[in-house]
C-alpha cells in the first residue's frame, strides 16, 4: 500500500492561490463556500463549469477569477455576455479546461463529473502542485496513469471523496504493512429494504429519491444501485494500493461513518461525522493541518444508535462487478465506467428496467475482454477509446434488451 509523500501545500505567500474544475456542482459549490468565508487567504484563478452559465458568472463576479471556462462551446457566447465589463478572460471546450489545468495554482479541486476530468487532472499534476480529487473516474479508469503522473511532477493528489478522505484520515501516522481491511461505508440507497424480487419493477421516480439526502438524479440512481461505491471501492484499490480481496463495504443507513481502517492488531479505526461534504474539502485545502469547519457537531447521546449490515449480492451486483475489473486491471476500469454511464442514460431514459444496468455493464466487460484490448497500456488516449467502445457496446446490448 502507498503512503503519499511528505510535503507543504501551503503556497509561500500568505494567499493560496486555487483553481475550482466543476465549479458549479455540489463539490464545487462547497469548495467556494468554505473559501468565500476567508476571502483573504485565497485567490481564485480559475472557475470551470458546464451548462449553468448563471451560476457560473455568477461565481465569478463574486471570487473575480483570470479565467472562467464552459465545457460546453455553444454557452460560450452567454458566458461572455453574462461577464461583459468584468475583465474576466473566458473560454470554452475541452482544449480550453486543459489550457486552464496549466495556469499556475497551488490548490486545485477536480471535481469534473465524468471521465473528461480526467485531461484537466493530469495537466493539472504537471504543475506539481495538489490536486484535490473529487472525480472519481480519473482513478477508476486511469489509476496507475494519474499515481505516475504525480510521482513524475512532484504532485500530491489528496483524496476529497468522503470514504477515501475517511481512510486517508485514518491512516495518518501508521505503518500500511499493519492494515489488514478497508471498509467503506454505504447509504445502500432508496432499495436498500425492497424486497429484492421486486427490484426489476422500481420506476425511475422511486430510484431518484434519496432516503437520505437530496441529491441531483444521477448520483442518487448510481446510489440506489450502488454504482457508485463500486467505483469508490475500484478507487480505494488504486489510489491506497490495497489488494481486492482486503477492501469490504457495509451497509451504514444513518451514514455517519464514512469508513474503517482495520488494523494486524483487531483494531479499528473509524471516521465519524456528519454527511457534509465540506468536511473532506476542508480536510483537503487545509492538509496538512485542520482548520476549523463550519459542520454540526455530533451529539452522539441523541443518535443512540449505529447500525450496520452486509449488502447483499443479489441487491447489489455493481459491487461483484468491482471486484472482476480490480483483478482484471488494465482498461477495465474505463470499460466500467463507460458502459455504467451509458446503462444509466438508458435507465433514465427509461428504455431499461432498473436490473438491467448491471447486466449491461458486465455484457460490455465480457465483449470488450473477447477482443482483447483491455490490457492495451493505460494512456490518455487508450482510455479514451476504450470509454467509447464501451458507450457503443452498451448500446448494442440495451437495443437487444429493448428488441
Amino acid at each position: 500500500m502507498r503512503r503519499l509523500p511528505d510535503c507543504d501545500v501551503r503556497c509561500g505567500g500568505s494567499v493560496k492561490r486555487i483553481s475550482i474544475f466543476g465549479a458549479t456542482g455540489s463539490i464545487g459549490q462547497s469548495t467556494l463556500d468554505l473559501i468565500g468565508r476567508a476571502p483573504e487567504q485565497y485567490k481564485v484563478v480559475v472557475l470551470t463549469g458546464g451548462a449553468n452559465i448563471a451560476q457560473l458568472a455568477d461565481d465569478a463576479k463574486r471570487f473575480r477569477p483570470d479565467v472562467v471556462v464552459t465545457a460546453y462551446p455553444d454557452k460560450l457566447d452567454d458566458l461572455k455576455a453574462a461577464l461583459e465589463g468584468t475583465g474576466i478572460e473566458c473560454a470554452a471546450g475541452q482544449e480550453a479546461l486543459v489550457e486552464a489545468a496549466s495556469r499556475p495554482a497551488d490548490w486545485i479541486m477536480s471535481a469534473i463529473v465524468g471521465v473528461a476530468g480526467l485531461a484537466p487532472g493530469l495537466k493539472a499534476l504537471e504543475q506539481g502542485t495538489t490536486l484535490a480529487l473529487a472525480n472519481k473516474e480519473s482513478l477508476v479508469t486511469a489509476g496507475p496513469l494519474l499515481l505516475e503522473t504525480a510521482r513524475r511532477y512532484g504532485a500530491t493528489i489528496l483524496p476529497v471523496d468522503s470514504e477515501h478522505s475517511a481512510i486517508f484520515q485514518a491512516l495518518v501516522g501508521e505503518e500500511m504493512d499493519a492494515v489488514e481491511r478497508i471498509v467503506i461505508t454505504a447509504s445502500g440507497g432508496a432499495f436498500r429494504d425492497w424486497p429484492v424480487d421486486q427490484l426489476a419493477n422500481a420506476t425511475l421516480a422511486q430510484a431518484s429519491t434519496h432516503p437520505n439526502w437530496d441529491m441531483g438524479q444521477r448520483i442518487t440512481i448510481d446510489s440506489a444501485s450502488m454504482f457508485n461505491k463500486a467505483l469508490e471501492v475500484i478507487e480505494t484499490k488504486e489510489f491506497f494500493g490495497a489488494p481486492p480481496e482486503m477492501i469490504e463495504v457495509l451497509v451504514h443507513p444513518e451514514s455517519l461513518i464514512h469508513a474503517l481502517v482495520g488494523f494486524n492488531d483487531g483494531a479499528l479505526m473509524a471516521h465519524v461525522g456528519p454527511p457534509d461534504m465540506r468536511h473532506a474539502i476542508g480536510y483537503a485545502l487545509n492538509w496538512p493541518d485542520r482548520g476549523h469547519l463550519p459542520v454540526d457537531r455530533l451529539d452522539l447521546a441523541k443518535i443512540r444508535q449505529l447500525t450496520f449490515r452486509a449488502p447483499e449480492d443479489a441487491r447489489y451486483p455493481a459491487l461483484q462487478l468491482a471486484q472482476d475489473v480490480m483483478k482484471t486491471g488494465g482498461l477495465s476500469g474505463a470499460v466500467f465506467n463507460g458502459a455504467k454511464e451509458r446503462a444509466l442514460d438508458h435507465f433514465i431514459a427509461e428504455r431499461i428496467r432498473f436490473t438491467d444496468m448491471a447486466a449491461l455493464v458486465a455484457g460490455a466487460l465480457e465483449e470488450l475482454m473477447r477482443q482483447n484490448v483491455i490490457n492495451l497500456e493505460v494512456t490518455l488516449d487508450n482510455v479514451r477509446q476504450l470509454d467509447h467502445l464501451a458507450r457503443e457496446a452498451a448500446d448494442r446490448i440495451a437495443l437487444d434488451l429493448v428488441t
